[in-house]
Protein backbone atom coordinates (compact mmCIF):
# COMPACT_ATOMS: atom_id res chain seq x y z
CA UNK A 1 0.00 0.00 0.00
CA UNK A 2 1.45 3.71 -0.39
CA UNK A 3 -0.21 6.83 1.62
CA UNK A 4 -1.10 10.32 0.92
CA UNK A 5 -0.90 11.76 4.45
CA UNK A 6 -2.28 15.07 5.68
CA UNK A 7 -0.66 16.00 9.24
CA UNK A 8 -1.57 19.51 11.32
CA UNK A 9 0.68 21.13 13.71
CA UNK A 10 -0.65 21.17 17.08
CA UNK A 11 0.97 24.58 17.85
CA UNK A 12 0.96 26.70 14.68
CA UNK A 13 -1.83 25.13 13.11
CA UNK A 14 -0.03 24.65 10.10
CA UNK A 15 -0.55 21.44 7.65
CA UNK A 16 1.82 19.14 5.73
CA UNK A 17 1.06 17.04 2.78
CA UNK A 18 3.31 14.01 2.08
CA UNK A 19 3.39 10.40 0.89
CA UNK A 20 5.05 7.20 1.93
CA UNK A 21 4.64 3.68 1.82
CA UNK A 22 4.75 3.11 5.70
CA UNK A 23 2.98 5.59 7.31
CA UNK A 24 3.23 4.86 11.08
CA UNK A 25 6.83 5.32 10.70
CA UNK A 26 6.38 8.75 8.45
CA UNK A 27 4.38 9.83 11.02
CA UNK A 28 7.03 9.22 13.60
CA UNK A 29 9.61 10.45 11.07
CA UNK A 30 7.79 13.74 11.73
CA UNK A 31 7.72 14.07 15.31
CA UNK A 32 10.93 12.98 15.52
CA UNK A 33 12.15 16.25 14.20
CA UNK A 34 13.72 14.16 11.44
CA UNK A 35 12.37 16.35 8.41
CA UNK A 36 13.83 19.92 7.75
CA UNK A 37 10.45 21.30 7.11
CA UNK A 38 8.37 19.55 9.89
CA UNK A 39 11.05 19.80 12.74
CA UNK A 40 10.21 23.42 13.08
CA UNK A 41 6.54 23.17 13.66
CA UNK A 42 6.42 20.04 16.22
CA UNK A 43 4.31 18.52 17.19
CA UNK A 44 2.26 16.77 14.33
CA UNK A 45 -0.96 14.90 14.56
CA UNK A 46 -2.39 12.75 11.56
CA UNK A 47 -5.65 14.33 10.61
CA UNK A 48 -6.26 12.34 7.20
CA UNK A 49 -5.19 9.60 5.02
CA UNK A 50 -6.09 7.69 2.07
CA UNK A 51 -4.11 4.44 0.71
CA UNK A 52 -3.84 3.60 -2.98
CA UNK A 53 -1.93 0.32 -4.18
CA UNK A 54 -0.66 1.84 -7.11
CA UNK A 55 2.65 4.31 -6.19
CA UNK A 56 1.81 6.46 -9.37
CA UNK A 57 -1.82 6.98 -8.11
CA UNK A 58 -0.50 7.62 -4.45
CA UNK A 59 2.09 10.08 -5.73
CA UNK A 60 -0.55 12.18 -8.16
CA UNK A 61 -3.13 12.82 -5.68
CA UNK A 62 -0.30 14.11 -3.53
CA UNK A 63 0.79 16.71 -5.62
CA UNK A 64 -2.67 17.53 -7.06
CA UNK A 65 -3.48 17.96 -3.04
CA UNK A 66 -0.18 20.18 -2.47
CA UNK A 67 -1.85 22.47 -5.70
CA UNK A 68 -4.14 25.23 -4.92
CA UNK A 69 -7.43 23.84 -5.84
CA UNK A 70 -6.79 20.82 -3.63
CA UNK A 71 -5.39 22.62 -0.79
CA UNK A 72 -9.03 24.40 -1.01
CA UNK A 73 -10.78 21.21 -1.12
CA UNK A 74 -8.52 19.58 1.69
CA UNK A 75 -10.11 22.97 3.63
CA UNK A 76 -13.96 22.17 2.86
CA UNK A 77 -13.49 18.59 3.79
CA UNK A 78 -11.05 18.61 6.78
CA UNK A 79 -12.87 22.41 7.56
CA UNK A 80 -13.88 20.76 11.67
CA UNK A 81 -10.17 19.08 12.13
CA UNK A 82 -7.87 21.82 10.91
CA UNK A 83 -9.59 24.21 13.96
Amino acid sequence: MFYVYILRSIDFGKIYIGFTKDLEKRVEHHNLGLDNYTKKYLPWKLIFYEAYLSEEDARRREIFLKSGRGREIIKEQLKFSLK
